[in-house]
């Protein structure tokens, strides 16, 4: 099959503009210069009112000091790790990155889509919210802290999982153009990436060789970054780290498994238990063979099991009893 091209994807391309110091000082100068020749067409025309020279001198000193600010519209500072998306009438020209000081073409706008989800900000003494537009884009790494979300896992048990994100724009044209708004769209790419991801892992196993979310934090964060960044890379966005941040049973069923995991460690400790108690009597009657201490029949010696087990496996201390005759 022939691969279908998307014509909505933007590719980013490094706009050189030229340094706004020139442009600066070259409109300053013009602006000193139309003042001068404006002051000069005025002797002009005071010493003949009818110079054809002083009214051309002072019509093009009135033009150019009504239009010569034009120019400081195009003046920008890009600070670092900031970017500057520019198109003019609709059509995208290149993206600003570099720090310093430049001049770009006044007629141009820059884009920015997430200033329509930032609030607004109250500045007025009266209470009056104005809202704050930034045309510049970030290009540090950011954190997005997901909320906790209730998902099933493996075993169908409903847990609560959080996680955080970091992450940052490597392609602006992308983040611009080709998504609504890119904060929006990685907050909703983390939110199903993660639902995947929970679903294929139990929350805790018995089996130690089995990954689980609990005990596989590293594998299931590693999992999580790649799936993300599959999802986010039409976007621009590169995501440099995915952890979780929150992991617990639903409140549902938290007592449940608390009481089986009790249990669970309950059944273990006694299996190591009676495992070192037979053990133990069985180095006893080793030793008392080796010794020749006693001779002990099958009976007395099942008799001495007994009661080596009984003291320990027991859950409280054994009160001695001595007997003063014989055993039978």
């Amino acid at each position: 099959m022939d691969k279908v091209i998307n014509r909505n994807e933007y590719e980013e391309r490094e706009l050189n503009a030229p340094s706004g110091w020139l442009v600066l000082i070259v409109t300053i100068l013009l602006y000193l210069g139309a003042i001068g020749l404006a002051i000069f067409a005025g002797i002009q025309l005071e010493a003949d009112e009818n110079s054809a020279l002083g009214g051309t001198m002072l019509v093009v000193s009135i033009i150019w000091l009504a239009i010569g600010w034009i120019p400081f519209i195009g003046l920008r500072i890009i600070k670092p790790n900031e970017a500057l998306v520019l198109t003019l009438f609709g059509k995208y020209t290149g993206t600003l990155k570099r720090e310093g000081f430049y001049f770009i073409n006044p007629f141009s706008s820059a884009v920015n889509p997430q200033v329509d989800g930032e609030p607004s900000v109250s500045l007025s003494p009266d209470g009056t919210s104005v809202k704050l537009t930034k045309s510049k884009i970030s290009l540090k790494a950011l954190t997005h802290d997901n909320h906790r979300q209730k998902i099933n896992d493996q075993m169908g048990n409903p847990i609560e999982v959080g996680i955080v994100v970091i992450w940052r724009v490597v392609n602006t044209a992308k983040a611009v153009f080709n998504v609504d708004n890119y904060k929006t769209y990685l907050s909703i790419q983390a939110d199903s990436v993660l639902r995947d991801v929970v679903r294929c892992y139990p929350y805790d196993s018995t089996d130690s060789d089995e990954k689980t979310l609990r005990g596989s934090s590293q594998e299931v964060c590693e999992l999580l970054r790649e799936r993300l960044q599959q999802r986010v890379e039409q976007a621009g966005l590169e995501i440099i780290e995915a952890r979780i941040t929150h992991l617990a049973y639903a409140p549902e069923i938290a007592a449940a498994m608390l009481q089986r995991q009790q249990a669970t460690a309950i059944i273990e400790a006694r299996q190591k238990i009676v495992d070192g108690a037979v053990g133990m009597v069985e180095m006893a009657l080793n030793k008392l063979s080796e010794s020749n201490v006693c001779e002990l029949d099958e009976e007395r010696k099942a008799q001495m099991v007994s009661n080596l087990l009984v003291v320990l496996c027991g859950n409280k201390d054994a009160q001695p009893i001595v007997n003063s005759g014989t055993i039978y």
